[in-house]
């Protein structure tokens, strides 16, 4: 099994729904071997920033679904990603060098985090705070402006990247 025949391989950037190729590779290298197991675009300033502005644009739609709706596509993720635990831990091992049953966990707990906030996206449209009028009640400014996903930190980088796995993804949901 090579990397380019893996399921979720793809050896271009996905930039505003279309995968895109730089004008210049980067290797990757397997770090037990040394050789090159994958090459990927080596991107700039200007792509960065189309991804910026195409992240941003996304942003608006994102924020006009219902919870409900971004719960099940966070569901989706989720899925998608346990579907495909044995290639990204294959990605993982043969990138990172790391023993195929720990990169498969770190998988599993990635996917965990997305399930998390896609139970949380569930409940984010408020919190009913009771008012004290009786039959009568009043939803949190906090809470409400909790409703919606405020900012594109916290989706930089992917979930299984270690260093990420502490700092929750709660600001792909909801607001930082």
């Amino acid at each position: 099994m090579t990397l380019q025949t893996l399921p979720p391989y793809r050896d271009r950037a996905l930039i505003g729904g279309e995968w895109v190729s730089g004008t210049a590779t980067t290797d990757i290298h397997d770090p037990a071997t040394g050789a090159i197991i994958a090459q990927v675009p080596a991107l700039g300033a200007e792509e960065a920033d189309r991804a910026i502005a195409a992240a941003e644009r996304a942003q608006i739609a994102w924020r006009a679904r219902p919870a409900i709706e971004r719960a099940d596509l966070l569901h989706a993720w989720h899925a998608l990603i346990l579907r495909h635990k044995d290639a990204l831990a294959a990605i993982l091992t043969a990138e990172q060098g790391k023993p195929l049953a720990e990169a498969a966990g770190e998988i599993a707990y990635a996917a965990s985090f997305v399930r998390w906030f896609a139970e949380e996206a569930r409940r984010i449209d408020g919190e009913i705070i009771p008012a004290p009028a009786p039959i009568s009640a009043c939803l949190s400014g906090k809470s409400r402006s909790a409703s919606s996903p405020r900012s594109l930190r916290g989706i930089s980088r992917p979930p299984w990247s270690r260093a990420r796995l502490r700092r929750p993804l709660r600001r792909a949901v909801q607001s930082s």
